[in-house]
């Protein structure tokens, strides 16, 4: 599978009872891919999806798969600290018709070292015949995966490549600097693409594109033929927004963003609770500075 562009890390949306919004999610998935992304994660960081069953994991998979239609990959998170689960998980989900590929992170809290990290990402590729796509986040997970054992990983046929969130661009100049060529380097930070673009990255799984799908896919797009002048006038203008994102923890604001731009209400799973009333009329004042809550209705219906 080639891939590269403006992938979503898509929101999961609930409803006021706790429960899943199916109809809101299928409403999400369409705009996201009538605006220009090249391609959707289903139930990653963004996605909730540690708040999640199971089987909500994969009812969500399934109908973002469903609904897509063919129209752009998608890929799935299957991230779990236990090797033999996420092994598990990983047999189960490929199962799903239609889907692309795994994105998979970092075994969180056991903290293990590159040898544990290695052969745990070793058995959930081996695990599938799907493309997977690594997930190194250490903010998240305690433990970073380094340039050298991403490049053991990379020697895996079905390894696509990595999604790059540890904010360390030496790390991820090395990587792209001795990487094969197939293996492919995403940003995991809105606000480091173009950067990492320029050392040789291919896209991005943007947080910000759930809101502004279409700028982020024509910013990504730009900075893929080279056209820099429109890549840095687009990460300018909605730099502050990208990273107003993350003023709280994620995805608290990116779904205060998009109830504020229509989108319903922004339900979330304990732990993770609504942003401060603060930070909501923060949001707000960005969205009105960039002429946003003019296009609300865009998705409310």
């Amino acid at each position: 599978m080639e891939l590269s562009g403006c992938g979503t890390a898509l929101i999961t949306p609930f409803r006021a009872d706790g429960g899943l919004d199916e109809p809101a999610l299928i409403r999400m998935v369409n705009w996201q891919i009538e605006s220009g992304v090249n391609f959707i994660v289903a139930c990653g960081t963004t996605g909730e999806a540690s708040t999640m069953s199971e089987a909500e994991n994969q009812r969500v998979i399934e109908t973002v798969v469903s609904t897509a239609a063919g129209r752009v990959p998608i890929i799935a998170g299957c991230s779990h600290n236990a090797t033999a689960q996420a092994v598990a998980n990983a047999k189960k989900t490929a199962k799903l018709s239609g889907l692309s590929g795994l994105l998979t992170a970092n075994p969180y809290y056991n903290r293990p070292g590159q040898e544990g990290q290695y052969l745990h990402f070793r058995a959930v590729a081996e695990a599938t015949e799907l493309p997977v796509l690594l997930y190194n986040i250490p903010s998240r997970t305690g433990t970073n995966l380094e340039p050298a054992t991403v490049l053991r990983l990379a020697e895996l046929p079905n390894v696509l490549g990595v999604k790059e969130s540890s904010g360390n661009m030496g790390q991820i100049t090395e990587i792209l600097n001795h990487a094969p060529a197939r293996f492919k380097v995403f940003s995991g930070d809105d606000g480091l693409t173009l950067p990492m673009m320029a050392l040789g990255a291919v896209g991005v799984v943007s947080v910000a594109s759930n809101a502004i799908p279409a700028q982020m896919a024509q910013m990504v797009q730009a900075a893929l033929v080279g056209d820099w002048t429109t890549a840095r006038a687009i990460n300018r203008k909605f730099y502050a927004l990208m990273q107003a994102h993350f003023c709280e923890p994620s995805p608290a604001p990116i779904k205060a963003v998009l109830a504020l731009l229509g989108y319903g209400e922004d339900h979330l799973r304990l732990p993770m609770i609504p942003v401060t009333t603060a930070t909501r009329q923060r949001l707000e004042k960005l969205l009105g500075e960039l002429g946003l809550l003019t296009n609300a209705s865009v998705i409310s219906h």
